[in-house]
């Protein structure tokens, strides 16, 4: 499959800006791939599809304040510094990316706040990519009490507004329990309490794993020939009590319905011989693009995605390429909105 395949042309007023006023109010359709049929419903509309026994996989990471803004020593130059991810705890070393990044080499300062925090410089890893040593003497639970406190939520550079209070609580779901992304697993976005109360009530289950969200995610496919692309590795931990919940649902043949791309791209990553999930602790880099056989899932949960993302490739996977591209003519001429603060799609057989 070809990266031109994925083209499609996107109205820019349909990026979302904000999230809709209710979590679980947002728009979902619902495309049945045995059929090709398409339903436009709300997304708490949702519960019509599951029964007793079936079971949601979910990505339960959460995510931190990663973008910050510093002054270059000297010249105090204003820098965006958005912090990647932290390759060691006890020098404070950390992966980000800056910008602008032509003004930052190594050996450079950048001061945080009113000089609350120091980094220096240490390495270039790719154009916008450095390694940051924050000269921090205290521990690391006050280190991040100064990055919570400095930092801001990481909402896309798409939106165009600035970052709001309300953010903090929407850009994150509301069972968000393990810190370490720096994007949301967006479509576990539309999850409000009341709603997964009122499923397990019908007796839907949960099973909880991680990704921790990179921006590797997002980065665009450059190579027309997809089997080429290298997806950057983001952290995952599957849990052995979402393995046996996963194990015994596909058992007794009831629905697994994964809850965003990433928890598709965490189970997948991590299948036995036999078909099964097993328990692991440790990073994935599977790109996911049709053809390709999912081992697990009979439903998947996503928002609508943008053109030649990765994100759009694996819903095609797993949805039929026809079908999905189909859907993404209609939901563009009903006007859905799309990406990280948009609506909802669900792939059901």
């Amino acid at each position: 499959m070809k990266l031109s395949k994925f083209k499609f042309d996107l109205p820019e007023e349909l990026l979302a800006e904000h999230p809709s006023p209710e979590r679980d109010e947002a728009r979902l359709m619902v495309l049945h791939r045995s059929t090709g049929e398409i339903e436009h419903k709300l997304f708490k509309d949702l519960i019509n599809y599951f029964d007793d026994g079936d079971l949601m996989v979910m990505n339960d990471t959460k995510v931190f304040p990663a973008r910050m803004y510093g002054n270059k020593e000297k010249t105090g130059a204003r820098i965006e510094v958005f912090l990647l991810r932290e390759l060691n705890r006890e020098n404070y070393l950390w992966d980000v990316l800056v910008d602008p990044a032509r003004k930052i080499r190594i050996g450079n300062k950048l001061y945080f706040g009113d000089d609350d925090l120091v980094a220096e410089v240490i390495d270039n890893t790719t154009s916008r990519g450095r390694t940051l040593r924050f000269l921090f003497d205290g521990t690391h639970e006050e280190f991040k009490a100064i990055v919570e406190k400095l930092g801001e939520t990481p909402i896309p550079k798409y939106i165009k507004r600035a970052v709001e209070p309300a953010d903090a609580e929407r850009y994150q779901t509301v069972y968000a329990e393990n810190e370490g992304a720096v994007a949301a697993p967006t479509a576990g976005l539309h999850f409000s309490k009341h709603l997964l109360k009122r499923l397990e009530i019908k007796g839907v289950d949960f099973a909880k794993l991680t990704l921790h969200v990179g921006l590797g995610t997002f980065r665009t496919v450059e190579v027309e020939d997809l089997t080429k692309h290298k997806m950057d590795s983001e952290e995952i931990h599957i849990p052995q009590l979402c393995v046996d919940k996963v194990n015994a649902t596909k058992l007794r043949k009831a629905r697994i319905c994964a809850v965003g791309t990433t928890s598709m791209r965490a189970m997948e990553s991590s299948i036995s011989n036999d078909g099964f999930l097993k328990p692991y602790d440790g990073w994935t880099n599977k790109f996911i693009f049709p053809p390709y056989d999912f081992s697990l899932a009979t439903a998947m949960i996503t928002n609508f995605h943008t053109p030649l993302s990765t994100l759009l490739m694996m819903t095609c996977a797993f949805g039929g390429y026809d079908l999905v591209m189909k859907a993404y003519k209609e939901a563009i001429k009903e006007k859905y909105r799309f990406y990280t603060y948009g609506d909802a799609m669900l792939i059901i057989d």
